[in-house]
């Protein structure tokens, strides 16, 4: 899900965070402001942080589907996964 499909255009990282939570939702962003937010303490499922233009966005697919086949949900929470 795109913060666009949860409505949430123009909501703050806190009340993105916040939401995917809620949702038991892993994000998957290129913004540093979500590390920040998990070094402050902030609950979430998990992030996935990709810097941009790393890699292209098929080796960012395969690299997701990977994290979901070898992680669990509960393995996710309050982790951060760098690729």
């Amino acid at each position: 899900m795109t913060s666009t499909e949860a409505g949430l255009n123009g909501a703050s990282d806190r009340e993105q965070v916040a939401f995917a939570h809620a949702q038991g939702r892993v994000v998957v962003t290129h913004d540093s402001d979500f590390l920040r937010l998990a070094k402050e303490g902030v609950g979430h499922c998990g992030i996935v942080f990709c810097p941009v233009r790393r890699f292209s966005i098929g080796r960012v697919t395969m690299a997701l589907v990977t994290l979901w086949r070898y992680r669990t949900v509960d393995e996710m929470v309050g982790r951060i996964e760098f690729l």
